[in-house]
């Protein structure tokens, strides 16, 4: 999976990709990510890549000419797709994120202070994702959820790829309760039934378990699977 992601700030990315799982995944060439600043693509001498809005109104606007000029210049697999963070996407999920793990590349393009000119959005088609109802100061946080997520659907990115098949909303259910060593920490103890080896028992412990964690903690997801599967 190769990852180009438009950003003005290409250092923010790029230190994500020196941690934990996706060092590994980067050095063992899982996945590629490239950064392209569309301030090498300004024809502005002061290399701007913002202007004040028409009709007025607080901030700047990121202008379509760095950012079309660099987008066009990224060399394009067949099956690739290309992503804009924004607000105004429809909100991510897991159902997304293995929908996007089928691409060989994923573009993204970062926004930052007012937002796009339009023009870049009626250019470039893009299809928008948000990562919540809510407004960060650039969308290079947004790229990078996007770009662990999906990443972890890719084999060989985890451990095992069976990790991936129980987190939560894998099955459109919260995780189980995990445990490990010791058996028992100021006066709790690890349900007798995980240490007894019977691992059709743990199954069905672990899946109930799944069940009433999300009907407790998130009742809207657990009104959607029991529709799904009741």
């Amino acid at each position: 999976m190769k990852f180009d992601v438009l950003t003005l700030f290409p250092d923010l990315i790029q230190s994500h990709m020196d941690f934990s799982i996706m060092k590994r995944a980067s050095e063992d060439k899982i996945i590629e990510v490239n950064t392209i600043n569309p301030r090498d693509y300004s024809l502005d001498k002061h290399k701007k890549v913002d202007d004040t809005p028409y009709g007025g109104g607080a901030g700047m606007v990121l202008a379509p000419q760095p950012y079309v000029d660099a987008y066009e210049n990224i060399e394009k697999t067949e099956n690739s797709i290309t992503i804009m963070m924004t607000p105004q996407g429809e909100p991510f999920c897991d159902k997304i994120s293995n929908e996007l793990a089928k691409f060989d590349q994923i573009i993204i393009l970062c926004g930052h202070y007012e937002g796009y000119d339009e023009r870049i959005r009626e250019i470039i088609k893009p299809r928008e994702i948000s990562i919540g109802d809510f407004v960060l100061t650039g969308g290079e946080l947004p790229a990078l959820c996007l770009i662990d997520s999906v990443s972890r659907k890719i084999e060989g990115t985890l451990g095992k790829i069976e990790s991936a098949h129980d987190d939560s909303f894998a099955d459109g259910l919260l995780e189980y309760p995990q445990y490990t060593k010791p058996r028992e920490y100021r006066g709790l103890k690890v349900p007798d039934v995980l240490l007894n080896g019977n691992h059709k028992l743990i199954e069905e412990f672990r899946f109930q378990q799944k069940i009433e964690r999300t009907k407790n903690k998130r009742p809207d997801l657990y009104e959607i699977w029991k529709q799904n599967n009741l």
